[in-house]
């Protein structure tokens, strides 16, 4: 399966839908686009996991790495996610406590934004 990233901007706030599975081999094209924006000067980004049927620890590694950066730039990294096999596994890792998680991109636009 490979994966599709679209990239968009909400009032500053770049969004990252992305569309497939978040794995060994996908994992450096997400890592690519998170770099991409942070060298751009955006530090506040969501990433929009609502179409991601599968995410490994590469994936996950990924993610952390990308939050480790906005945030040494005072930014944040949030994640849209309401499917229960996705979610479950940022419980298992503790990584809901990392990264705030909405369940829709309205509620995580309006949370940013604020």
């Amino acid at each position: 399966m490979d994966l599709r990233i679209e990239s968009s901007t909400n009032d500053g706030t770049a969004v990252l839908a992305l569309r497939g599975e978040v794995d060994v081999y996908t994992a450096p094209k997400l890592k690519s686009s998170l770099i991409d924006l942070v060298d751009e000067g955006t530090y506040e980004i969501i990433v929009d996991l609502s179409e991601v049927d599968f995410i490994d620890s590469s994936g996950l590694g990924v993610l952390v790495g990308g939050l480790k950066r906005v945030k040494a730039r005072e930014g944040s990294i949030s994640l849209v996610c309401s499917q229960e096999n996705i979610l479950k596994i940022f419980r298992i890792t503790g990584l809901n406590k990392v990264f705030p998680i909405y369940a829709t991109l309205d509620e995580a636009t309006k949370e940013t934004a604020q």
